[in-house]
C-alpha cells in the first residue's frame, strides 16, 4: 500500500505507544487546537493529536504530528542518529519520479465541491495564536507549475483564510511560488494553484527541500518516501497533486490583486511580516471520506522541527561538496536561525568557505554558523560552548557580514521600530564564527580526556549508593 498520511499515522499507533492520542472533547477552532499542543509543551511532552470533535466542522483535525525527532526519524525510515547527524543520505530524486494514477483511483478525488459547494469554513482550519488576524493554513503545500519551464513546484507557504472562498498567500525571498507568480502576473494571467493538505510527513519534507532551480519536490518527496509519488491531475487545471492526499484546495492567484496579509505568530516567536499579500480565489476543493485536516503547531516546537530538520539535509548536501572533510551539520531546534558544523580541517580557510556555504544554503533563515573541529559534539550545547571559549579568538576568528539577511521577512531583527508601534523593513547581519584548531601542521595543545577505552571499561553500577552517614566512618 502507498504511503500516506493515514498510514504514517497507523505506523505511529503501532511503534510508538502513546505517539498518538485521540481529543474527542469539543474542541475550538479558535485557539483550542494549538492550545493543546502548548499544554503539551509546556509539560515537556509532545504526542501528536487527533482531534475528532472540531466545533462547527465534520473534518477532523491532526496536529503536532512531528513535534519529536523519534516520529520524524520514523516518518524517514531511519534512526534519530541518522537523521540528525547524517540525514545527507537520502536516494537520488530520479530513483523515484512521481506517477501519474486515473481519477478513480485517487483517494482525493472521493468528495469533490464545485460552485455553491466551495466552502472554507467547513473544515477545521484553526485561529493559532492570541493576536493572529485569523485562521491560517499552516501544513499546506501550495503546488504551481512555472509558465517557462513547465516544470511543478511545490512549496510550503502561509494561507491567511479571509472567508469561505479567499486567502492569501506570502512568498518572499528566494521562494520559487512567488517567482512563478511573478511571471503568470506579467502576463497579466492568474496563478493556477493547488494547496495539498494531509500527506505522509515525508511529502511535506519533500516540499520544504532545497532543490536547486524551480520544481523537483516531487522527485525530493519520491526519495524521502522510498517509493513514486502518486499524483493525479486536477479538477479546473492541468496540475497534478498527490493522488493519497487528505484534502486539495484549488484555485487561482489573482493577478494585481492584494489583501492586508497577517498578523501570523512565526517559527521565531515573534508577530513580524504582514503587508499587502497575492490573494487566492479557491474554486474547487476535492477530499478522501472522513477527510483529515492536517495542521502544524504555530510557533511551537513542531513549527520549528519541521523547519530545521529538512534543511539540515540541504546544507549537508552543499557544504560537503565544498568540504569534502565535513562531519555533521545541525540547526539547533530551539534556534533555527543557528548552524553547527564540524568538519576535519585541512586548511585555514576551510572553516569561510563551509560557513558561507550553508549561509548561502538559507539566506533567509541562517544568522549565525559555528564551525568547529571534529572532536566536538555539535549535538551538545556544553561542548560547542567550550570549543567558543577555548578555540575562537574573536579579533581574528569573527565575521561579521553587514546587511546579509532582509529586508524584511520573518526574522525581529529585519525589521526597524519606531514607539509609535511602526515599523521599517532592514537589513541584518550574519555572524561566522570559526572555533577551529589551526590546520597542520600546526601543533594545538592536546585536549585532555580519560583514556575512552578505560572510560567505557567502568561499571558504574559497582558504585553504591550511600543512604545512612554509618556507610562514612570517618566522619564519627
Amino acid at each position: 500500500m502507498p504511503k500516506d498520511l493515514r498510514s504514517f499515522m497507523a505506523e505511529v499507533v503501532e511503534q510508538q505507544p502513546g505517539g498518538l492520542r485521540r481529543v474527542d472533547v469539543p474542541v475550538d477552532r479558535r485557539f483550542g487546537i494549538n492550545a493543546y499542543g502548548a499544554r503539551a509543551e509546556r509539560e515537556r511532552e509532545y504526542p501528536a493529536l487527533l482531534f475528532t470533535n472540531v466545533v462547527d466542522s465534520e473534518v477532523s483535525c491532526v496536529a503536532n504530528l512531528l513535534a519529536t525527532p523519534e516520529r520524524m526519524a520514523l516518518a524517514l525510515g531511519r534512526t534519530v542518529e541518522e537523521l540528525t547527524q547524517s540525514s545527507d543520505r537520502i536516494e537520488s530524486p530520479e530513483a523515484h519520479p512521481p506517477v501519474e494514477v486515473a481519477a478513480a483511483d485517487a483517494p482525493v478525488k472521493q468528495i469533490v465541491w464545485r460552485g455553491d459547494d466551495v466552502d472554507l469554513g467547513k473544515l477545521p482550519i484553526p485561529v493559532h495564536n492570541a493576536l493572529d488576524g485569523g485562521p491560517f493554513l499552516t501544513a499546506a503545500v501550495a503546488v504551481m507549475r512555472d509558465p517557462e519551464s513547465g516544470k511543478i513546484n511545490a512549496g510550503i507557504y502561509r494561507h491567511h483564510v479571509y472567508d469561505d472562498r479567499h486567502m492569501g498567500v506570502w512568498f518572499f525571498g528566494s521562494h520559487h511560488g512567488g517567482t512563478i507568480h511573478r511571471r503568470y502576473e506579467a502576463k497579466g494571467e492568474p496563478t493556477p494553484v493547488a494547496i495539498v493538505i494531509g500527506h505522509h510527513p515525508a511529502f511535506l519534507m519533500g516540499a520544504v527541500s532545497r532543490v536547486p532551480g524551480i520544481g523537483g519536490e516531487y522527485d525530493a518527496a519520491g526519495s524521502f518516501l522510498g517509493e513514486s509519488l502518486e499524483v493525479v491531475r486536477a479538477e479546473t487545471s492541468d496540475l497534478m497533486v498527490p493522488a493519497r492526499a487528505e484534502i486539495v484546495l484549488e484555485g487561482v492567484i489573482m493577478p494585481a490583486e492584494e489583501r492586508e496579509e497577517g498578523p501570523f505568530a512565526e517559527w521565531p516567536g515573534h508577530y513580524v511580516g504582514g503587508g499587502p499579500k497575492p490573494v487566492i480565489r479557491i474554486d474547487a476543493i476535492t477530499m478522501r471520506r472522513d477527510a483529515i485536516f492536517q495542521d502544524i503547531q504555530a510557533s511551537g516546537r513542531e513549527h520549528r522541527l519541521m523547519g530545521a530538520l529538512p534543511r539540515i539535509s540541504s546544507i549537508h548536501r552543499n557544504v560537503s561538496q565544498v568540504i569534502p572533510g565535513l562531519k555533521a551539520v545541525n540547526v539547533p531546534v530551539y534556534a533555527r536561525m543557528h548552524c553547527y558544523l564540524s568538519i576535519d580541517k585541512e586548511q585555514d580557510n576551510d572553516p569561510i568557505r563551509a560557513a558561507t556555504t550553508a549561509l548561502n544554503t538559507e539566506p533567509e533563515n541562517l544568522r549565525m554558523v559555528v564551525v568547529v573541529d571534529d572532536d566536538i559534539d555539535i549535538y551538545n550545547e556544553e561542548e560547542m560552548a567550550w570549543a567558543i571559549g577555548t578555540r575562537m579568538d574573536a579579533a581574528q576568528d569573527l565575521l561579521v557580514i553587514p546587511a546579509w539577511n532582509g529586508p524584511g521577512g520573518l526574522l525581529p531583527t529585519n525589521w526597524g521600530y519606531d514607539k509609535e508601534g511602526g515599523r521599517t523593513a532592514r537589513r541584518s547581519s550574519a555572524v561566522i564564527m570559526d572555533a577551529t584548531k589551526p590546520a597542520p601542521p600546526v601543533q594545538f595543545p592536546v585536549r585532555a580526556q580519560v583514556p575512552p577505552e578505560v572510560v567505557d571499561a567502568v561499571d558504574l553500577d559497582s558504585a553504591v549508593s550511600v543512604t545512612d552517614s554509618a556507610g562514612l566512618p570517618w566522619l564519627g
